[in-house]
């Protein structure tokens, strides 16, 4: 049901924006980069919870905090966990897609993907890590 997994790309969208938050402290040297990605997502955000309400539903609130996949201490686990938030909006909004016929929803749940996938791609390129680009977003490797 598209429903239930826009709510599902939302709180990956509340998630990635409290996480670019956290490592605001850590990126200082690309503060300009972490406040776009933080700007992308509150937009993402606030237009999901209007397509929510729109067909009917409410959105879910944000929680009131987030984990990591590991502790965020300084600027390589900053970068790792702005990856990982990247990479967590990819395989939601591609939920989306796989979950919808409605051309609308399909057109922003591409476009959610895609540019969570170029974020990932910039992150992993800040971090040294090779390959930078996966060669499929929003799916599970291994």
């Amino acid at each position: 049901m598209s429903v239930e997994s826009v709510q599902t790309a939302l709180g990956t969208e509340q998630a990635a924006l409290w996480t670019y938050g956290l490592v605001s402290a850590f990126l200082g040297d690309q503060a300009a980069a972490v406040s776009e990605g933080a700007n992308l997502h509150r937009a993402r955000r606030d237009t999901t919870e209007r397509w929510l309400r729109d067909h009917g539903a409410v959105p879910n609130p944000p929680a009131a905090a987030y984990l990591p996949p590991s502790p965020v201490s300084d600027a390589p686990s900053a970068l790792a966990a702005l990856v990982a938030v990247e990479q967590d909006t990819c395989a939601a909004w591609r939920g989306v897609l796989e979950r919808t016929d409605d051309p609308g929803l399909r057109t922003s749940a591409l476009e959610a993907l895609t540019t969570a996938a170029v974020r990932a791609t910039r992150w992993r390129r800040a971090a040294g890590t090779t390959p930078a680009s996966i060669t499929l977003p929003g799916v599970a490797s291994g």
